[in-house]
């Protein structure tokens, strides 16, 4: 059999068939761009032998992505699959271990775009440290895709010791925010409609396993890790507010948000409290541990942003509210409706 035409070639329907061609398929795309012991057994499942030592527990999470467009400044939507569960992963405390991936081709996509896509998949999971493992590629009919959708699978290990969540945050404790908020969801918005700024925005998308690790180092008694993605920062913290049943004060000078984001968001008429991150983090910690907490993230490349926003405080309507730069306070609420579709 003649070797897949990566340049010019397109996906066909019998790549998803199961047969020679879809075998090919993976052999000179997916293995290539992937290639590990565990992915080469070939079978339909991984055997793995993680290390899990006394006390360890597995943590699993699975994201879906289906974002528009493809590739986007500071990344695609291969790298963002493994950041993203990469990252869901990492709030959990866990470290990250091994991902699956499962592809749903249209037919008539190009194959040096897939092949771009898993190439840069492959190495953003050779960076993180971890193993795409195993995997499936279904194809459907011309018109009922949109190129290529992506559904991951991580499995990773927490150690003992190490226990976070959303229900953990009492009054008292300190918000702080690992960087600059809305640079992924104006670095796509941008993309998609051709606008053009004076500086690029480009995405923040990254893993943030290390960083997480080095948060913990300081402060294993850390209450809540979570990354601020789809609905942004405000959305968030009201996730958190509600598991934990607290309220919330942030100070909106404290916030980080890149000038060029803050023009963005206002020329579009957009919050950057509401718009998707994928690089950044919320870490709610007890007050004690606030200044060693800060002082990791901001000596971290991914952390140098960071800052201290806000408190958690008593309230049982779970409100968050913010301190404006004017002087007054307002309720920041959950994100109503859909502000941008399609942003992962």
């Amino acid at each position: 059999m003649r070797p897949l035409n990566l340049r010019d070639g397109q996906i066909e329907m019998a790549h998803g068939a199961g047969g020679r061609a879809s075998a090919q398929l993976i052999e000179e795309i997916f293995l290539r761009a992937f290639d590990n012991p565990w992915l080469r057994q070939g079978n339909d499942g991984a055997t793995l032998s993680p290390v899990i030592g006394p006390g360890d527990r597995l943590v699993m999470a699975t994201d879906a992505h289906v974002i528009s467009p493809l590739f986007f400044p500071g990344g695609d939507i291969g790298s963002l699959a493994v950041h993203g569960t990469v990252n869901d992963v990492a709030m959990s405390g866990a470290r990250p271990l091994y991902l699956s991936a499962s592809f749903i081709l249209e037919e008539g996509f190009a194959l040096a775009d897939l092949k771009r896509i898993a190439e840069s998949m492959g190495q953003a999971a050779r960076e993180a440290g971890v193993a795409i493992v195993t995997g499936d590629t279904k194809v459907v009919e011309r018109g009922k895709g949109d190129g290529v959708f992506i559904s991951t699978t991580g499995v990773g290990v927490v150690p003992a010791g190490i226990d976070t969540g959303g229900a953990r945050a009492r009054p008292g404790d300190v918000i702080l925010v690992s960087g600059s908020i809305g640079e992924h969801g104006v670095a796509i918005l941008s993309q998609r409609e051709s606008l053009e700024f004076e500086t690029q925005i480009v995405s923040d998308s990254a893993a943030l396993h290390e960083l997480v690790a080095e948060l913990l180092t300081v402060a294993p008694g850390m209450r809540v890790l979570r990354d601020p993605t789809r609905g942004g920062l405000a959305t968030t913290l009201n996730e958190i507010a509600g598991q934990s049943g607290v309220g919330m004060l942030l100070d909106e000078a404290a916030i980080p948000v890149q000038p060029q984001v803050e023009a963005a968001c206002e020329l579009l008429g957009l919050d950057p409290l509401y718009v998707a991150n994928e690089g950044k983090l919320v870490a709610i910690c007890a007050a004690q541990d606030a200044d060693a907490v800060l002082r990791a993230m901001q000596a971290h490349p991914l952390g140098r942003q960071a800052a201290r926003i806000g408190t958690v405080i008593a309230d049982e309507h779970g409100f968050v509210q913010m301190h404006t730069r004017f002087g007054g306070r307002r309720i920041v609420d959950w994100l109503a409706g859909e502000q941008l579709p399609r942003i992962c």
